[in-house]
């Protein structure tokens, strides 16, 4: 068994870690930018996948990853962790049916809410308390879950066509367009930017480049958010104009 996982502030490393810790000490977890990740993936028959929704859909560097590697996916026995900010009707079926279009075998998802990362949006904003206690829960629903699984109950959260259709209706029809390309809409303030790189080295898609001690990106985001809650100066926003409150999963554990 093996767990691979795309994480933007950390949410969905963490829940993959706690499923794993759980479930399975033994099994080692890597995230998709790891460049030995596809050996990992082609040797082992049992893969948990944990990733974020981002409008109830998959982010386009998740399905570049399956796409590019479309060869490794046949007969694999796929669980679908599917981390969101509030609801996403089937984000572990959608996950799921997109694996099974290269062979794979979905034997069922998860889903578990997080604290929001869109730093630069008021929208789900909540209090650090609020969040802790969040995830928390969040804690105890994947090991209810791995009790459920060890005692032969395999979770099927995002499986089937109910959850299909609150997914389509609840929100992706309206927001099919936002996942379906990378974007050139990071905006990085020049007045605050002190080119200290950190962007540079935790961007997944090398989308930002240090050019006269500035911070400058390219046009190939992947709409993950890291940048924009780890800059010190807060410098980078994406979908607002100003960072309203920056997190990463560490903020909120104690």
């Amino acid at each position: 068994m093996v767990g691979i996982y795309f994480s933007g502030t950390g949410n969905s490393r963490y829940a993959l870690q706690i499923f794993l810790d759980k479930l399975d000490k033994t099994a080692k977890l890597y995230a998709i930018e790891d460049k030995t990740i596809v050996g990992y993936i082609k040797n082992n028959d049992k893969i948990i996948f944990s990733y974020p929704v981002q409008y109830s859909n998959i982010p386009k560097i998740v399905k570049d990853f399956i796409d590019d590697n479309r060869n490794i996916w046949q007969d694999k026995k796929i669980f679908v962790i599917a981390t969101m900010g509030l609801f996403s009707g089937d984000g572990a079926g959608m996950l799921g049916r997109y694996l099974h279009r290269y062979g794979a075998q979905i034997v069922g998802g998860l889903h578990v809410q997080m604290p929001d990362s869109i730093a630069d949006e008021k929208v789900l904003k909540r209090s650090t308390e609020k969040n802790k206690a969040l995830v928390k829960k969040a804690e105890r629903k994947i090991e209810n879950a791995v009790i459920y699984i060890k005692d032969g109950k395999i979770p099927q959260e995002g499986i089937g066509w109910w959850y299909h259709l609150a997914g389509l209706f609840g929100q992706r029809l309206y927001f099919w367009s936002k996942t379906k390309h990378y974007t050139d809409h990071v905006k990085i303030s020049s007045q605050k930017c002190i080119g200290c790189g950190k962007c540079v080295r935790q961007c997944p898609m090398n989308n930002i480049i240090i050019e006269q001690d500035k911070a400058k990106t390219k046009s190939r985001c992947t709409m993950c958010y890291r940048c924009v809650n780890i800059c010190p100066r807060q410098a980078i926003t994406l979908l607002g104009k100003k960072i309203i409150e920056q997190g990463t999963i560490e903020k909120y554990l104690s």
